[in-house]
Protein backbone atom coordinates (compact mmCIF):
# COMPACT_ATOMS: atom_id res chain seq x y z
CA UNK A 1 0.00 0.00 0.00
CA UNK A 2 3.24 2.21 -0.53
CA UNK A 3 5.43 3.97 -3.33
CA UNK A 4 6.07 0.23 -5.15
CA UNK A 5 2.14 -0.62 -5.10
CA UNK A 6 1.10 -1.64 -8.59
CA UNK A 7 -0.30 1.34 -10.01
CA UNK A 8 -4.03 1.97 -10.73
CA UNK A 9 -3.80 2.95 -14.33
CA UNK A 10 -7.81 4.04 -14.87
CA UNK A 11 -8.14 6.38 -12.14
CA UNK A 12 -11.10 4.97 -10.50
CA UNK A 13 -11.30 4.76 -6.93
CA UNK A 14 -9.87 0.93 -5.64
CA UNK A 15 -11.50 -1.05 -3.37
CA UNK A 16 -10.36 -3.91 -0.89
CA UNK A 17 -12.51 -6.30 -0.48
CA UNK A 18 -11.19 -8.70 2.77
CA UNK A 19 -13.22 -11.85 2.70
CA UNK A 20 -13.45 -14.31 5.77
CA UNK A 21 -14.21 -18.05 6.02
CA UNK A 22 -18.76 -17.09 6.22
CA UNK A 23 -21.54 -19.07 4.64
CA UNK A 24 -21.88 -16.05 2.58
CA UNK A 25 -18.49 -15.73 1.22
CA UNK A 26 -19.07 -17.66 -1.80
CA UNK A 27 -21.22 -14.49 -3.01
CA UNK A 28 -18.31 -12.04 -2.58
CA UNK A 29 -19.24 -11.48 -6.58
CA UNK A 30 -22.45 -9.65 -5.70
CA UNK A 31 -20.48 -7.08 -4.29
CA UNK A 32 -17.59 -7.04 -6.86
CA UNK A 33 -20.14 -6.53 -9.45
CA UNK A 34 -22.24 -3.76 -7.56
CA UNK A 35 -18.68 -2.06 -6.57
CA UNK A 36 -17.27 -2.45 -10.10
CA UNK A 37 -21.11 -1.31 -11.48
CA UNK A 38 -20.37 2.20 -8.96
CA UNK A 39 -16.87 2.62 -11.04
CA UNK A 40 -14.48 0.92 -8.26
CA UNK A 41 -11.75 -1.28 -9.42
CA UNK A 42 -11.74 -4.18 -6.66
CA UNK A 43 -9.32 -6.25 -5.24
CA UNK A 44 -10.32 -9.13 -3.12
CA UNK A 45 -8.03 -10.41 0.11
CA UNK A 46 -9.08 -13.03 1.73
CA UNK A 47 -8.35 -14.88 5.46
CA UNK A 48 -6.58 -18.10 4.96
CA UNK A 49 -9.37 -19.74 5.77
CA UNK A 50 -11.96 -18.24 3.36
CA UNK A 51 -9.70 -19.80 0.07
CA UNK A 52 -11.93 -22.82 0.51
CA UNK A 53 -15.07 -20.71 -0.25
CA UNK A 54 -14.02 -19.23 -2.98
CA UNK A 55 -13.84 -19.92 -6.29
CA UNK A 56 -10.54 -18.39 -6.85
CA UNK A 57 -10.47 -18.29 -10.93
CA UNK A 58 -13.99 -16.66 -10.86
CA UNK A 59 -12.73 -13.99 -8.78
CA UNK A 60 -9.59 -13.68 -10.56
CA UNK A 61 -11.67 -13.37 -13.39
CA UNK A 62 -14.17 -10.89 -12.04
CA UNK A 63 -11.65 -8.46 -10.84
CA UNK A 64 -8.87 -8.88 -13.12
CA UNK A 65 -5.95 -9.24 -9.76
CA UNK A 66 -4.59 -12.31 -8.38
CA UNK A 67 -6.77 -13.09 -4.77
CA UNK A 68 -4.19 -11.94 -1.88
CA UNK A 69 -4.29 -14.33 0.82
CA UNK A 70 -0.32 -14.35 1.60
CA UNK A 71 2.31 -11.52 2.18
CA UNK A 72 5.03 -11.54 -0.54
CA UNK A 73 8.58 -11.25 -0.32
CA UNK A 74 9.71 -7.80 -0.37
CA UNK A 75 11.13 -8.47 -3.94
CA UNK A 76 7.85 -9.24 -5.02
CA UNK A 77 5.52 -6.36 -6.98
CA UNK A 78 2.64 -5.59 -4.85
CA UNK A 79 0.27 -7.11 -7.25
CA UNK A 80 -2.94 -4.65 -5.92
CA UNK A 81 -3.33 -0.81 -6.37
CA UNK A 82 -3.23 1.15 -2.72
CA UNK A 83 -6.53 1.31 -1.31
CA UNK A 84 -8.78 4.05 -1.19
CA UNK A 85 -11.39 2.34 0.82
CA UNK A 86 -11.40 -1.32 2.31
CA UNK A 87 -14.93 -3.23 2.95
CA UNK A 88 -14.73 -6.59 4.84
CA UNK A 89 -17.49 -8.61 3.79
CA UNK A 90 -17.62 -10.69 5.11
CA UNK A 91 -16.65 -10.17 8.32
CA UNK A 92 -16.56 -13.06 10.89
CA UNK A 93 -16.56 -13.26 14.42
CA UNK A 94 -12.56 -14.46 14.41
CA UNK A 95 -11.52 -11.29 12.47
CA UNK A 96 -13.52 -8.89 14.32
CA UNK A 97 -12.17 -9.39 17.70
CA UNK A 98 -8.84 -10.10 15.76
CA UNK A 99 -8.72 -6.84 14.41
CA UNK A 100 -9.74 -5.12 17.38
CA UNK A 101 -7.33 -6.49 19.15
CA UNK A 102 -4.37 -5.37 16.87
CA UNK A 103 -3.69 -9.06 16.17
CA UNK A 104 -1.67 -9.20 12.50
CA UNK A 105 -1.61 -12.83 11.85
CA UNK A 106 -2.93 -12.71 8.54
CA UNK A 107 -2.35 -10.66 5.13
CA UNK A 108 -5.57 -9.51 5.83
CA UNK A 109 -5.36 -8.79 9.38
CA UNK A 110 -2.46 -7.00 8.44
CA UNK A 111 -4.38 -4.95 5.88
CA UNK A 112 -6.58 -4.04 8.38
CA UNK A 113 -4.89 -2.96 11.11
CA UNK A 114 -2.48 -0.97 9.22
CA UNK A 115 -5.51 0.83 7.43
CA UNK A 116 -6.05 2.51 10.45
CA UNK A 117 -3.01 4.32 10.77
CA UNK A 118 -2.96 5.65 7.00
CA UNK A 119 -6.55 6.82 7.05
CA UNK A 120 -8.15 4.10 5.11
CA UNK A 121 -12.18 4.43 5.15
CA UNK A 122 -13.10 0.86 6.23
CA UNK A 123 -16.39 -1.01 6.69
CA UNK A 124 -17.46 -4.35 7.97
CA UNK A 125 -20.27 -6.32 7.20
CA UNK A 126 -20.23 -8.99 10.42
CA UNK A 127 -21.99 -12.43 9.41
CA UNK A 128 -22.19 -14.64 12.69
CA UNK A 129 -24.42 -16.31 14.76
CA UNK A 130 -25.88 -15.20 17.35
CA UNK A 131 -24.43 -17.37 20.26
CA UNK A 132 -21.01 -15.46 19.01
CA UNK A 133 -22.81 -12.27 19.34
CA UNK A 134 -23.66 -12.67 22.80
CA UNK A 135 -19.87 -13.21 23.78
CA UNK A 136 -18.66 -9.82 26.22
CA UNK A 137 -15.44 -9.96 23.26
CA UNK A 138 -17.98 -9.10 20.53
CA UNK A 139 -19.22 -6.41 21.43
CA UNK A 140 -15.97 -5.30 23.03
CA UNK A 141 -14.42 -5.30 19.35
CA UNK A 142 -17.14 -3.76 17.64
CA UNK A 143 -17.12 -0.92 19.87
CA UNK A 144 -13.22 -1.14 19.49
CA UNK A 145 -13.49 -0.69 15.72
CA UNK A 146 -16.30 2.05 16.20
CA UNK A 147 -13.52 4.20 17.88
CA UNK A 148 -11.48 3.67 15.34
CA UNK A 149 -14.10 4.73 12.69
CA UNK A 150 -14.62 1.56 11.18
CA UNK A 151 -18.60 1.60 10.09
CA UNK A 152 -19.87 -1.42 10.77
CA UNK A 153 -22.91 -2.50 8.88
CA UNK A 154 -26.33 -3.43 10.55
CA UNK A 155 -26.50 -7.58 9.63
CA UNK A 156 -28.46 -9.00 12.58
CA UNK A 157 -26.78 -12.66 13.63
CA UNK A 158 -28.57 -15.52 12.91
CA UNK A 159 -29.29 -18.28 14.65
CA UNK A 160 -26.47 -20.80 16.14
CA UNK A 161 -25.97 -24.11 14.40
CA UNK A 162 -28.52 -22.70 11.36
CA UNK A 163 -25.57 -21.07 9.25
CA UNK A 164 -28.26 -18.68 6.84
CA UNK A 165 -29.03 -15.41 6.85
CA UNK A 166 -27.16 -15.12 3.22
CA UNK A 167 -30.99 -14.01 1.34
CA UNK A 168 -30.34 -11.06 4.22
CA UNK A 169 -27.08 -10.40 3.45
CA UNK A 170 -26.84 -7.01 2.11
CA UNK A 171 -23.47 -6.66 0.18
CA UNK A 172 -23.90 -3.18 -1.20
CA UNK A 173 -24.47 -1.88 2.57
CA UNK A 174 -20.34 -1.50 2.33
CA UNK A 175 -20.61 0.95 -0.77
CA UNK A 176 -23.07 3.02 0.97
CA UNK A 177 -21.32 3.01 3.92
CA UNK A 178 -17.82 3.85 2.48
CA UNK A 179 -19.26 5.97 -0.54
CA UNK A 180 -19.89 9.39 1.39
CA UNK A 181 -16.20 8.89 2.65
CA UNK A 182 -14.39 8.87 -0.72
CA UNK A 183 -13.84 12.07 -2.11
Amino acid sequence: MTDDSAANSDERPFLYVVVCACGVAPDVGELITAAQERGWGVGVVATPQALGFLDTAAVEAQTGYPIRAAWRTPEEPRPLPPADAIAVAPASFNTINKWAAGTSDTLALGILCEAYGMGIPTAALPYLNAAQAAHPAYRQSLDRLRAMDVLIGSYEPHPPKAGGGAARFQWQEALELLEPRIT
